[in-house]
């Protein structure tokens, strides 16, 4: 028989929506009489180890959803990457505490981490039931149709370059955004979707799923710039060579590494920079702009998709109706029907844990710098309602009288 305790945690990298997830847990689980205290761990995994946890059953069912509708996490997270040892440490915490539901929301890593802690559970034969709630906005997770927390951040980054077009149509010249997305390029592919008319852009698109050249991207630009008189260009931050090596350690004199040892690519705008450096250089353009979104794109507070919160709030409310009426660990997803309309499945942890869904081929134009019509949609219903739109002047030329 498991404990009327529970336990819920944010990992990783916040969202829009995470909070959402998180009412969904709490404010669903209270429902079940069978659940005595819900408890929510700060800053993630390490405030399960530091036992530093909050009673969320005394939070008001008002001021939860007002923390719903607010970005990032509220619980605060951590970039902790667990391993065997520090997953034990976390279900001793657990056991010491009379857990009998644990709820991690995040993405891969924190799968795997849910993963390690519901096998030491059986291995100690404690009756503790472990659920992987779904966020990312990379949207990386295998077996997911899409993860809470991408939509909104894909309407951003679509708003933006729509915005950086309009710009650059006014002042022509050559504009880089460098979009997160180390392995995946999902968000980035979504800065199509704000286009409107033939000429708009991004009108070159630059994905991880696809070997980055220096001397191809150049040529690229080129073209584009003469054929538009301007050129808007969306690039991923895990752009690589063909052996795999991230563009921004071969241009760059020094590279910053992360707590993993991975080349830092997110928060700076260093790849930005030696990209608008190439083209100044070997295209001699001298209008070139270049931004980093960095972090901007996953909690920005005036830009949220109505979809993905409504997703966001069902994943955490089904993950607790799978703790008390399923018999298994797993992992929610999300899984599409008919168009548009989602349900939801529990998939079991080891087919999600540490793995890393890329964009599928489809997804992709034959050049490799753009996307197809299947990509568009796909994304068109995640994005949510009231999207903005731009038009223009419709243009009756006035002769010249002392230009001829």
């Amino acid at each position: 028989m498991r404990s009327g305790k529970i336990l819920v945690a944010q990992g990783g990298g916040p969202t829009a929506v995470i909070n959402q997830s998180l009412a969904g847990v709490v404010l669903e689980a209270r429902r079940f009489p069978d659940i005595e205290r819900v408890y929510g761990a700060r800053h993630g995994v390490r405030g399960i180890v530091n036992e530093d946890f909050l009673d969320l059953t005394q939070e008001t069912s008002h001021n939860m959803e007002l923390v719903a509708n607010t970005p990032s996490s509220a619980l605060g997270s951590t970039r902790d990457k667990p391993d065997v040892k520090y997953c034990q440490d976390i279900f001793e915490v657990l056991r010491a505490h009379g857990i009998g539901s644990f709820f991690y929301i995040g993405g891969n890593d924190s799968a795997d981490t849910v993963r390690i802690v519901s096998a030491e559970a059986q291995k100690a034969g404690y009756p503790l039931r472990c659920i992987h709630v779904p966020k990312t906005i990379d949207n990386d997770l295998v077996g997911h149709d899409h993860t809470p927390g991408f939509p909104s951040a894909a309407r951003f980054v679509a708003q933006a370059f729509a915005g950086a077009n309009l710009d650059n149509a006014s002042l022509p010249g050559v504009y880089v955004g460098v979009v997160m997305g180390r392995h995946a390029g999902f968000l980035t592919a979504a800065s199509a979707m704000g286009r409107k008319f033939p000429d708009d852009g991004p009108h070159l698109i630059y994905l991880p799923e696809r070997t980055f050249a220096i001397d191809s991207f150049l040529a690229d630009v080129k073209t584009a710039y003469e054929r538009f008189g301007r050129c808007v260009i969306a690039v991923s931050e895990g752009i690589h060579d063909a052996s795999g090596a991230p563009i921004a350690s071969l241009l760059a004199k020094e590279v910053e590494r992360d707590a993993h040892g991975n080349v830092q690519l997110s928060g700076t705008g260093a790849l930005a920079d030696l990209l608008c450096e190439e083209i100044k250089s070997k295209l001699r353009i001298k209008r070139v702009r270049g931004d980093t979104f960095g972090y901007l794109q996953r909690s920005f507070i005036g830009c949220v998709s109505d979809v993905d919160q409504r997703e966001a709030r069902e994943a955490g409310e089904k993950a607790v109706q799978f703790a008390m009426w399923g018999e298994r660990d797993g992992s929610v997803a999300i899984k599409r029907i008919g168009d548009y309309a989602v349900d939801y499945e529990l998939l079991a942890l080891d087919a999600v844990a540490g793995k890393t869904r890329v964009m599928e081929d489809e997804f992709i134009s034959a050049s490799g710098t753009d996307i197809t019509d299947a990509f568009r949609r796909y994304l068109r219903p995640l994005l949510g309602s009231g999207m903005p739109d731009a038009f223009r002047l419709r243009a009756s030329p006035v002769a010249k009288v002392r230009g001829k």
